[in-house]
């Protein structure tokens, strides 16, 4: 049947491959969010203490940071779009270049090698569409984020106006 040395062996290869290709990863990621990174990081630091809940004044600095650094989030998740089209693009050209240099063998000899020869171009292909999604999804949880303070602010000043009527 199955060598299990042989698929553990592959299996620890794709897991260091894997590894690597998360490193870069997270690594240009960190490079667009460290802002926003940081700022998330420090609200969380106030929302874990449940003895002492933000203040509206609190929750309202949220509300006017949160914008300015997702705006400049996504201006950089744009600019790491272009990366991920131009990776994408070189990857292709390598790929085509070298199955137009293979002037013998099958089409699917022509294939392998040019898929061999180009791996390097489609893993930092696979790096930076993975950092994009990264980037993306920071953005998208900020927005959550900001959205979830206005609601505590919103509920706030009505319990205080309920308070206030009483």
């Amino acid at each position: 049947m199955f060598k299990s040395e042989s698929l553990l062996d592959k299996k620890l290869k794709s897991d260091a491959v894997s590894k690597e290709v998360q490193e870069v990863s997270d690594e240009i990621a960190k490079e667009y969010t460290k802002d926003l990174d940081k700022y998330v990081h420090f609200i969380r630091s106030i929302l874990k203490d449940g003895e002492n809940p933000p203040s509206i004044q609190e929750l309202e600095d949220y509300c006017i940071n949160l914008p300015v650094l997702i705006y400049y989030a996504s201006e950089m998740q744009e600019k790491l779009g272009i990366k991920d089209d131009i990776s994408k693009s070189l990857y292709k050209r390598a790929y085509n270049t070298h199955r137009m240099r293979q002037e013998v063998g099958t089409v699917a000899d022509k294939t392998s090698i040019a898929e061999e020869l180009s791996n390097d171009e489609l893993i930092i292909s696979i790096c930076y569409k993975r950092a994009y999604t990264i980037v993306k999804n920071k953005v998208d949880a900020a927005q959550e984020l900001l959205s979830s303070c206005k609601k505590i602010i919103t509920r706030r000043i009505s319990e205080q106006e309920l308070t206030r009527i009483s």
